[in-house]
């Protein structure tokens, strides 16, 4: 088996293109390739899946404890030829002062040896001190090979081996050409994800990726200095839950809502659920379903599109009041609301939430958060003394804020890091609606059965006509 993390200096290196084009490549030699994605992101992972042909999966040291992560690692990777995890940021880069959520220190604890990206445009000799300092800087920390990126062309690459391989023990991997060509178009929140375009247009960018590091890139010796005999022990999978029939849960995926987690629905569909999944973009009506999910993604690129499908906007808004189960993050959460707003342009949305959502330039929320749930929380239980548990940690990562929020609004989350909607509150409660700028994962003490099982409490039994009947509370 082969396993590794590739990582950079620094962020923006082009590490992401790296590793598309290495987990397509040796899928293209038929290898099982498993991806993830180290930290919070929903984007980049979309594209790592489809470039290794199998869910990309997080791990994330702020939302999961040190014991999940290796699991984590070790189930999905037990099954793969090669496990190719994606860092963030640079390789020493972290939230504390001893890098305790690094890539570096992920690579420790899953014993992977580092693959350093190397934007080297503009540099010759100084490249030989960067490398030596990122190897002295922690002696545990195996740096297997560097890929150099974004050369200047074959003059360039000549220099830089021959520094390289004069002052450093480091073999050179690869060396990957400048190519605009090469880009994934951005936009405000990263890579444009791979799900708003056809599948022809995003695979024909990942093969030319692939083949433009193929060529580029010593894949052979990559395999060679990756190569392990380690065997990944995973631990016993939870059992599934038994309930009978499923609870059919829809959930919004299309061009403006994808950001899922693959173990978030992995772990909705463990504790019983059957996924079913629609489009508030093109669908005409909503599934009959017993309850919600509309996740996040980019509802202001396709604000005028949702608009204009005004029978699905009031079947939502119509099925959230007559007390449906629902459970909205981020995107979502602006498709519940009244208006959606942006670059000068106002449009209509499903109008459940008291409140205009607006599109700002700069984030108005970013990066990790932790909430104390409330006693208001629709599906978190209190204890005996009427207490919630512990804190949850999550992540946020919005430019828009809720504007004309109704003064009585009811919320599931006191903020305790982070903005949420205003700084000091998160999670709107409405009727069976819990909806949040929050994205919370199945991860620590944040558990999907809570909300499948909150959504069948509110089940009534199928009538003698074999439709599902629906009496909310």
């Amino acid at each position: 088996m082969h396993r590794f993390l590739i990582s950079a200096a620094h962020k923006s290196s082009g590490k992401t293109t790296i590793s598309l084009g290495l987990a397509a490549a040796l899928r293209g030699r038929g290898l099982a390739v498993q991806t993830f994605k180290k930290g919070p992101d929903y984007i980049d992972p979309i594209w790592l899946g489809l470039a290794g042909g199998r869910p990309c999966r997080n791990l994330d040291f702020y939302l999961q404890p040190h014991d999940e992560l290796v699991d984590a690692f070790a189930r999905h990777g037990a099954n793969a030829d090669v496990a190719l995890v994606e860092g963030n940021k640079g390789l020493y880069d972290g939230l504390d002062l001893a890098g305790g959520n690094s890539n570096a220190a992920l690579a420790r604890l899953l014993d992977l040896p580092v693959v350093l990206v190397l934007d080297a445009r503009g540099m010759t000799r100084g490249i030989a001190p960067l490398i030596l300092g990122y190897q002295a800087f922690d002696r545990d920390i195996r740096i297997a090979g560097v890929i150099l990126n974004r050369l200047g062309g074959t003059r360039h690459e000549a220099k830089l081996r021959a520094v390289i391989e004069h002052y450093t023990d480091v073999p050179v991997l690869g060396a990957v050409l400048d190519n605009p060509d090469l880009a994934i178009v951005e936009r405000h929140l990263g890579l444009m994800p791979a799900n708003e375009t056809a599948a022809e247009a995003h695979n024909a960018t990942i093969a030319a990726i692939a083949q433009t590091v193929s060529a580029q890139v010593d894949i052979d010796r990559l395999l060679q200095v990756t190569a392990t005999d380690k065997v990944l022990r995973p631990a016993t999978a939870p059992a599934a839950s038994n309930a009978n029939p499923p609870l059919r849960l829809g959930i919004a995926r299309d061009p403006a809502f994808g950001f899922y987690y693959a173990d978030d629905l992995d772990a909705l569909k463990q504790a019983g659920a059957e996924l079913v999944f629609f489009s508030p973009i093109a669908d005409a009506r909503l599934p009959e379903v017993d309850a919600l999910f509309l996740g996040g993604g980019f509802p202001e690129c396709f604000m005028r599109e949702l608009e204009a499908n005004t029978a699905m906007r009031e079947d939502v808004r119509q099925a959230i009041e007559a007390g449906l189960p629902a459970y909205a993050e981020c995107g979502g959460l602006m498709y519940l609301a009244r208006s959606l707003a942006w670059h000068g342009e106002k449009r209509d949305m499903a109008g459940v939430i008291a409140a205009d959502v607006l599109m700002h330039e700069k984030p108005v929320g970013r990066g990790y958060v932790r909430l104390a749930p409330t006693a208001a929380h629709p599906w978190v239980p209190q204890d005996t003394q009427g207490s919630h548990p512990d804190e949850i940690p999550a992540h946020e990562f919005h430019y828009s804020s809720l504007e004309n929020l109704a003064p009585d609004t009811v919320f599931a989350y006191e903020v305790k890091r982070g903005h949420g909607t205003d700084g000091h509150h998160d999670g709107i409660v409405h009727k069976n609606l819990l909806a949040s700028y929050t994205h919370l994962r199945s991860a620590g003490n944040c558990n999907w059965a809570r909300f499948v099982g909150f959504a069948r409490q509110h089940l009534s039994p199928l009538p003698a006509s074999g439709e599902r009947a629906r009496e909310r509370g």
